[in-house]
């Protein structure tokens, strides 16, 4: 080759690849900017009418902390880490308005209901929990002890969580009690020494009876995931008194065996009367940290033409619907008016408690029944990861609370809302037989979302919202299993899940309470199923066929409403209006119920009392403000005498026809640990939830006005008029993508 072709070679070569990287430039030039402004989808407009539902304000927090604190009588300590004799705000939340002033407001024009706010303080110096009202707010000039009126009882000072201040004692007495006094124990068993040590992890409820605050608490490698890695050793601390001079250390599990103090351990020791742990390296198998380098991107969700919904306050509006939210710091997300086409569906839909029960054959879980709200739900909603948690370009929401300490914490991107193109269609059929055509609708769903990092578990809470009417109320368990060290009969509450590392059995239930309000607030319960009945064929007397029939039933009761788990339930429940639509049939919603429950507590046990909800897959009773939750931030600590029993709701039996009807729904999934929850949990299978959908409520399904509706004719397959997918080419834009950030890290607990 000579000297010229072969230069010649080489400027065509470079003159190719500078004209393909002009062309790809002028190319990306023309592809237009996906639109960052709101769709013209919406049905209505944003208004101020959610703020009745509005969590308080930074501002309102602290203002009605400080009208608390200058309170004389109150004599409420500033500190954060208050001690147990003193008296401390522990919660400051929104306090509900009731129902009926909240209709006149919404419904009449009336004023709109004066906005106060709930503060619980554990008064230490009197022995008691006092639950107060503060406003009006803003700038509040009254409070109002609501103690007895909401429970009718006092609530004894033992029931209360355990606070940070608490816990900075309680770590103080275990440094001095126990890492002191065995140290030569815990360097030998556990590897522990100035740069290495146990995280405690404490079993619930504390005790055994009423006025108990003795926990048994179990000590893990000091190692991400620490709940997959127990060692032996738990001690049983006896807390009860305000006063942590008199705290004390009652028992000791080292390797299956108990010891009533640390100097019997000691001895026993030291004299080589016991099986020793002798402590050895290990990999940690619970990281999460990626064990290949992640490459590649998965699927990501854009907006050709703009989000078709909108967030503004605390209201969203999305197509069709519209609702106000909220997140309790006990009991987690909630939202309000929900409406469809402008009718209002559901008053309130919220999550009430989360609730756990194990078995175990060591001291730390054989007694553990959690019940989260008694923790905070909410409180622990900490910023969701754009991209992970939630689509990247989500809309996300910071929200603010007090709890457990001594001012406000913003919990930035803690709600995420996004729609969803969940992948199946919401309906379609595809025409072969006599006339030939295609229909479907793209099921684009709005979600509404937060999670729950609870210690070990990870809950994720979702409120769906469809196009054809229909609510769902859905949570998925993920995080780390709680775990016990294996010691002989470990294997008959769980499997081994690594080295002397049993993953324990446990059952959760979940429960929402379901205020529906099908065309006003007059309505009565319905249940529909099958049987099978064997008729004679009309046209052949001689011949018979076992038919399916409808069998319909409405119940008039409460307790005559109890759908227990322990018997079978009517497939159709239904909250249904007195109206009826075109075809002459009372317009309802259908509660559907999807749960994988294990069996509940039995009812003799002390604790059911303070899960009583987790009897029933539904259960119905007559909306009373007064009893607005079936659960209590003060149930966990005094689950014998518990503040709030569900079944006490149920007790007076009263009549729910033509009544305003809430329904409690309670889901959940029996979870018997594997390998497979090495590291942790994947959502996959673990959940539950319930849809509320529309029966008869309409004359035809509402989704035949969705904007996402494809037809296609034979005759013209390829037209965009009634099939947008055919022209999603002209569609193509390129997306502006905020940058990603993570403050996740600015609100968990602390501890000096």
């Amino acid at each position: 080759m000579n000297t010229f072709v072969k230069y010649l070679l080489i400027f065509l070569g470079i003159f190719s690849v500078v004209l393909n990287i002009v062309l790809i430039c002028l190319k990306s030039k023309t592809t237009p900017v996906c639109s960052s402004q709101l769709h013209n989808a919406l049905k209505r407009k944003h208004d101020n009418s959610s703020l009745v539902f509005a969590d308080l304000t930074a501002e309102e927090y602290l203002q009605v902390r400080n009208y608390m604190w200058k309170q004389p009588d109150l004599d409420i300590s500033h500190d954060a880490f208050a001690k147990p004799y003193e008296n401390f705000i522990f919660m400051i939340d929104l306090q509900l308005p009731k129902k009926a002033d909240v209709l006149r407001f919404l419904d009449e024009g009336a004023a709109r209901p004066e906005r106060t706010a709930r503060v619980v303080v554990f008064h230490g110096s009197s022995s008691q929990i006092k639950e107060y009202v503060v406003g009006p707010l803003p700038n509040p000039t009254q409070h109002e002890d609501i103690t007895q009126k909401k429970y009718k009882a006092e609530l004894p000072i033992n029931s209360r969580t355990v606070t940070i201040g608490e816990y900075k004692l309680l770590f103080a007495f275990l440094y001095r009690e126990i890492f002191t006094k065995l140290s030569q124990i815990l360097k030998e068993s556990f590897g522990v020494q100035k740069d290495q040590t146990l995280n405690p992890f404490e079993g619930m409820p504390r005790g055994v009876q009423t006025g108990d605050r003795q926990t048994w608490i179990s000590f893990f490698r000091d190692m991400s995931g620490m709940y997959i890695h127990p060692v032996g050793f738990e001690v049983l601390v006896n807390h009860s008194s305000t006063n942590a001079s008199e705290w004390m250390v009652q028992k000791l599990l080292y390797n299956g065996q108990y010891f009533e103090s640390a100097e019997e351990l000691i001895e026993k020791y030291n004299a080589g009367n016991i099986t020793k742990i002798i402590y050895k390296k290990i990999t940690n198998y619970a990281s999460l940290k990626p064990k290949v380098k992640p490459t590649g991107l998965g699927p990501q969700q854009i907006y050709l033409q703009g989000k078709r919904f909108s967030v503004q306050n605390n209201q969203v509006l999305y197509l069709d619907w519209s609702f106000a939210f909220g997140l309790s710091s006990s009991t987690g997300m909630r939202v309000f008016d929900i409406r469809f086409k402008g009718e209002r569906i559901v008053y309130e839909l919220s999550v009430q408690e989360a609730m756990s029960v194990y078995g175990s054959n060591t001291p730390g879980m054989i007694l553990t029944k959690f019940l989260d709200a008694s923790i905070g739900i909410g409180r622990f909603a900490h910023e969701l990861t754009r991209g992970v948690d939630c689509p990247y370009t989500a809309v996300y929401v910071d929200t603010v609370r007090y709890i457990d300490i001594n001012e406000t914490k913003t919990f930035r991107n803690s709600i995420c809302v996004f729609e969803h193109d969940e992948g199946r269609p919401l309906r379609r059929h595809f025409s072969d037989f006599f006339s030939n055509s295609y229909g479907g609708v793209v099921n684009s769903v709005l979600v509404f979302r937060t999670i729950t990092a609870i210690g070990n578990y990870d809950y994720i809470w979702d409120f769906i919202f469809y196009q054809s009417g229909s609510v769902e109320a859905k949570v998925h368990a993920t995080g780390y299993i709680s775990s016990s060290y294996k010691i002989s009969g470990s294997l008959k509450y769980g499997h081994q899940v690594a080295e002397n590392t049993i993953g324990n059995i446990h059952t959760h239930f979940l429960n929402f309470k379901v205020d529906l309000d099908v065309l006003g607030v007059k309505n009565v319960f319905q249940a529909k199923d099958m049987a099978f009945e064997e008729v004679e064929l009309p046209w052949m007397p001689e011949r018979r066929a076992k038919v399916p029939h409808l069998v319909e039933k409405q119940f008039s009761t409460e307790l005559e409403a109890c759908m227990l788990y322990s018997e079978k339930t009517p497939r159709y429940l239904h909250i249904a209006s007195n109206q009826t639509n075109r075809w002459g049939h009372q317009r309802s919603y259908r509660l559907q119920v999807v749960s994988f429950t294990g069996e509940h507590l039995p009812m003799d046990a002390p604790e059911e009392k303070s899960m009583s909800w987790a009897r029933y897959k539904v259960a119905i009773t007559k909306h009373k403000d007064e009893e607005s939750s079936s659960t209590s931030l003060h149930s966990q600590n005094n689950m014998w005498t518990p503040a709030v029993d569900f079944s006490r709701f149920l007790a007076d039996n009263e009549s729910i026809v033509n009544e305003d009807l809430v329904a409690w729904v309670t889901t959940g999934f029996l979870h018997i640990p594997h390998a497979e929850d090495i590291p942790n949990t994947v959502t996959v299978g673990n959940g539950g939830g319930v849809i509320l959908r529309p029966h008869n409520y309409f004359d035809m399904d509402p989704s035949v006005g969705s904007p996402d509706a494809v037809y296609i004719h034979p005759d013209s397959p390829e037209q965009c008029e009634n099939n947008k997918m055919a022209c999603l080419a002209q569609e193509t834009c390129s997306q502006t993508l905020p940058p990603f950030t993570y403050h996740g890290f600015e609100g968990v607990m602390e501890f000096e």
